[in-house]
């Protein structure tokens, strides 16, 4: 929710550059990514009364990104997108890597791998396809 109310308040930003799924699913991301950053700020340690058994409800300290299945979860998602990435051939894992990892645009890509922009834009988009497959099952 807070990934689409941050791509609602930036609509009038989007330039048009990508496929606005594209543009869409890197606010996700990075949100997704801010959401993490900030869980691991916080504290761990707590001053705790030990005669205070109050205090040692933790359910209502503990948020959804806290839990077990979710840090397995997320660790597999992760291995899975590497895998995905590194299985892809060189000229696909070059352009999604350029794109996602290293922020560049398509036009830069373009001018890095010594092609037209048209290929770049075909080789993000099929790169995408191949980890969205592999990662489908997990999400699913």
């Amino acid at each position: 929710q807070e990934a689409f109310l941050k791509a609602y308040r930036a609509l009038p930003r989007f330039r048009g550059d990508s496929a606005f799924y594209t543009w869409l699913y890197r606010i996700a991301i990075n949100t997704a990514k801010n959401h993490l950053v900030a869980a691991r700020r916080r504290p761990l340690d707590y001053d705790l009364d030990p005669q205070d058994p109050d205090q040692y409800d933790m359910q209502g300290r503990l948020s959804d990104g806290d839990t077990p299945e979710h840090l397995v979860l997320s660790e597999e998602i992760k291995d899975t997108v590497n895998r995905a990435i590194h299985h892809l051939p060189e000229d696909l894992r070059t352009a999604i890597i350029l794109r996602e990892v290293e922020g560049m645009s398509y036009e830069e890509i373009a001018q890095t791998m010594e092609c037209p922009v048209g290929t770049v834009r075909s080789r993000i988009f099929r790169a995408r396809e191949a980890i969205d497959k592999k990662l489908r099952p997990l999400l699913d």
